[in-house]
């Protein structure tokens, strides 16, 4: 009888040949595998010459050479590499109900030293504070069971954007220009909904949901696509049932006036203050998931308001939306807030379960990193970051993709740990004498 093994080892080879196909170039392939297998492996380092010593310690140097030419300086195509891992993800995925969100993130890598592309000091959500660091923004497929990074692209700083110079160091393409995180995210879903892929609400926190152009942009799309982002405390709304107030009447001179307008006793309020100012019969205990410490769970309300951004500017009032508010019993404030355009007839459940997807985002980077090197290219270039990402990205999705097929998963034997020469030190590491 075949094993699970056996299935397993088949379906990662044959994952592999599926990637060196969309490769292109046979001189790539087998430096491709050894890069997926050097991921794979245990290891500290997931850098390139700690990866060709636990590979091949007997020709390091060769192995090191090849894998770096194919991340560094090889022209092939990324996003090819990521639509197979995406579909591999998909095809599970489908399995557990389909795509339940497209879930933005931004994740910082703290970098010394200024010359790597696009470092510069800027917040870095991993240290929590102002650093050096790059920050690459991504777009995420997931659903209660599986989640993979699907479209990703780094931030470059305006001071890179403008430096001619430092640009042609790095490689950076010609094409790139300066654009917000929020304007890279509206790029990545573009990109993904001109892929075909099947659409679900946006999520995201207070980064991008709190950008009123950037909500607007999503509910003005051909096919609107929803959302549930989340937005500041001091974001202000109008409740259910009120809205601005008409533009003033016509005096028969001039333009007629087609704005609407607000006075001294018609102003919109924060959603804090219309968290504190609901009843007490507004709020539902809920659960998510099951957490590490047993279920996961708060309080919630769920309230109908008009977002009133900008709408002085505005000839028709906008649209009425979701606010969600969390409240954990025994703090004293609203611990978060989210608008979303999910359409009237939603629960409060669906609605708690979608803005709380993102913590399979965090633990896809948190493995990402910690499990598969996301964070540790030590390359400068434009080229090798984004080679680097879909590489990791491409190695993360087979296991999260067999992770999704058996319960409890398997451990994947086939990917043994090859002996390191004895006193071997990767170039550059601290020494220990």
């Amino acid at each position: 009888m075949t094993n699970i093994q056996d299935l397993s080892e088949a379906r990662f080879q044959s994952y592999i040949s599926h990637l060196c196909d969309v490769i292109g170039h046979r001189d790539r392939h087998e430096p491709l595998k050894s890069y997926i297998m050097g991921l794979c492996l245990p290891g500290e380092r997931k850098s390139i010459e700690p990866m060709a010593a636990r590979l091949d310690p007997r020709h390091v140097s060769s192995l090191h050479q090849s894998m770096h030419h194919l991340i560094s300086r090889s022209p092939w195509n990324d996003r090819a590499i990521i639509r197979v891992t995406r579909q591999t993800v998909l095809d599970q995925m489908e399995r557990h109900g389909g795509v339940m969100a497209w879930v933005l993130d931004d994740t910082g890598i703290p970098k010394k030293g200024t010359h790597s592309v696009g470092v510069a000091r800027q917040y870095c959500g991993l240290l929590g504070k102002q650093d050096n660091c790059q920050v690459v923004v991504s777009l995420s497929l997931a659903n209660s069971v599986v989640s993979i990074p699907s479209a990703y692209r780094l931030f470059l700083p305006e001071s890179w954007a403008q430096d001619a110079t430092r640009r042609k160091k790095v490689g950076v393409p010609e094409e790139i220009t300066f654009k917000s995180k929020i304007q890279i995210a509206m790029d990545l879903i573009n990109q993904l909904r001109a892929e075909g892929i099947p659409w679900a609400p946006i999520v995201g926190d207070a980064g991008y949901g709190n950008a009123t152009w950037f909500r607007d942009a999503l509910s003005s799309l051909e096919c609107p696509q929803f959302y549930a982002l989340a937005i500041r405390k001091d974001t202000t709304v109008w409740p259910s049932g009120e809205q601005p107030l008409a533009p003033k009447p016509y005096s028969g001179k001039g333009r007629r006036p087609s704005k609407l307008r607000r006075d001294s006793n018609h102003q919109p309020m924060t959603v804090f203050k219309l968290a504190k100012s609901l009843p007490l019969d507004e709020w539902n205990e809920m659960s998510w998931r099951e957490g590490t410490k047993g279920l996961m769970s708060s309080r919630f309300a769920m309230v109908r308001v008009r977002p009133a951004h900008g709408d002085t500017k505005r000839e028709t009032p906008r649209d009425e939306e979701w606010l969600l508010i969390e409240w954990p019993v025994g703090q004293s404030t609203p611990e978060g807030y989210w608008l979303s355009t999910l359409p009237e007839d939603t629960t409060l459940e669906m609605l708690v379960r979608l803005v709380k997807i993102r913590w399979r985002i965090e633990r896809d980077y948190q493995e990402l990193k910690s499990e598969f090197g996301l964070d540790q290219f030590e390359g400068r270039g434009w080229r090798g970051l984004h080679h680097h990402w879909a590489l990791c990205i491409a190695t993360y999705a087979f296991m999260a993709a067999e992770r999704a097929s058996f319960s409890p998963p398997e451990p994947l034997a086939f990917l043994q740990k090859p002996p390191v020469p004895e006193g071997f030190r990767p170039r550059g590491s601290p020494c220990t004498t």
